[in-house]
């Protein structure tokens, strides 16, 4: 018989011999595979019923991963504030700073200048939030407006003084920038493309899948995949990451453990600042070859629902971002997708009435069962949604996922919360 600890664990020095305990990273990431692989399968079905070949086709799953870039990026810039304990509502405006450091630079000297000059744009943006907050305890949420604020008036101030009567630019948009260049998978396009048209049931859906990410994919999406790794391995692995979330969990121990907790909230809020410009150079970059008043279009905010839909983790928040990403692509390619996506919704939420009632949780259960049969009525009585209705489809998906996911989030315990060197708390 085994020793437990006070959590459930078995004990240490009780367990069986040969007996491991998976880390929990393995266990985090193997639900996320687990998850995705049965969307697949649900995905699958449904386009097989509805005949929707847009719901997994590789042009649609290229646009979900162009689409959840920048998302992405703006939720990892919230990940690394908020694990210090700053929240950073400022993403949007960091985001905007570095769209149009990419679009005014770029277009002078090459896509990696534009490049380099969003992310020191988007840091620069960062520091003004850590001076505001951390040195002299504003209050964050006034903070990140006020840089919302002042990333679009100073980007209308600056394009009007630098961009007028450049070739192709004006006061809302610069020239063109030049092509980042993109990497394919060799010898395995063409196969796949074959596979994708055959419409067989779970293989054409991976094959277009595959197809969607591993042909023509910007060097910038790779370096943003690179920092969602780099971010777990720096900020879970590392003495440093360690030391930087015990600040957003209690910078009054850390204090008293000799972190130096200023210049960690410091760092964190500028590195955030520093991925919402990569995540707007993105938007300039590779999405429209051009800076645009207006391109960042709210995926700040999206990025900082992704990060709380992932838990505050770099896995989680990977899953947010390609969600909000898919159904954005979803509404911008076939409205015929979107109205089988219907469907799909219908299934899930009776799937989630079955699970709260063997949970006993019979309220929400009752609320999902409504919503699915609602839904499902909904599918059946139409054949195609309004354009209205399709253009909300990321933004409807956003509250939707962060109602489900509300009940078993935990935040960083003094994320929000002013912190002052040398008091108590």
């Amino acid at each position: 018989m085994s020793v437990t600890s006070e959590r459930g664990a078995p004990d240490v020095a009780t367990r069986p011999a040969g007996a491991r305990l998976r880390p929990a990273w393995l266990r985090g990431w193997r639900r996320i595979l687990v998850g995705a692989g049965v969307l697949v399968v649900l995905l699958s079905i449904v386009r097989t019923v509805t005949g929707a070949t847009d719901l997994t086709s590789s042009g649609t799953v290229a646009a979900a991963l162009g689409l959840a870039v920048p998302i992405g990026m703006a939720g990892l810039g919230g990940l690394w504030s908020e694990r210090a304990g700053v929240v950073n509502i400022g993403l949007e405006g960091m985001m905007i700073l570095g769209s149009f450091g990419a679009g005014w630079i770029g277009w002078q000297h090459g896509p990696w200048a534009g490049l380099v000059t969003a992310v020191v744009f988007g840091a620069l943006g960062g520091l003004v939030h850590a001076v505001a907050t951390v040195t002299f305890g504003v209050d964050q949420i006034v903070s990140g407006v006020a840089i919302n604020i002042l990333g679009l008036g100073a980007t209308k101030f600056l394009a009007s003084l630098l961009l007028t009567g450049t070739p192709g630019g004006g006061q809302t948009q610069s020239p063109q920038i030049k092509p980042i260049g993109t990497i394919s998978i060799p010898w395995i396009g063409d196969p796949l493309r074959t596979l994708e048209r055959k419409n067989w049931f779970l293989l054409a859906d991976l094959a277009g899948i595959l197809r969607g990410i591993t042909t023509d994919i910007s060097w910038i999406t790779i370096i943003a995949v690179l920092l969602v790794v780099a971010t777990y391995y720096v900020l879970w692995r590392t003495p440093f990451g360690l030391r930087l979330r015990s600040c957003g969990e209690d910078p009054y121990a850390a204090e008293s453990l000799g972190v130096r907790v200023y210049r960690y909230k410091y760092v964190a809020v500028t590195v955030s600042g520093a991925l919402a410009g990569f995540g707007g150079a993105f938007l300039a970059i590779v999405a429209a070859s051009i800076y645009r008043e207006g391109q960042t279009g709210g995926r700040g905010y999206i990025g900082l629902a992704a990060m709380i839909f992932g838990n505050w983790r770099p896995g989680g928040l990977v899953a947010g971002a390609g969600l909000f990403g898919y159904t954005d692509a979803m509404q911008l390619r076939s409205s015929e997708a979107v109205h089988a996506l219907l469907l799909l919704v219908a299934v899930g939420l009776l799937a989630l009435a079955v699970w709260s009632a063997l949970r006993r949780r019979f309220v929400s259960g009752a609320i999902s069962l409504v919503a699915g049969v609602v839904i499902g009525w909904w599918y059946l009585g139409t054949d195609t949604l309004p354009s209205q209705v399709t253009f909300a489809t990321p933004y409807v998906t956003t509250l939707l996922v962060l109602a489900l996911a509300s009940q078993r989030l935990r935040m960083p315990k003094a994320d929000g919360l002013v912190y002052r060197k040398g008091t108590s708390q």
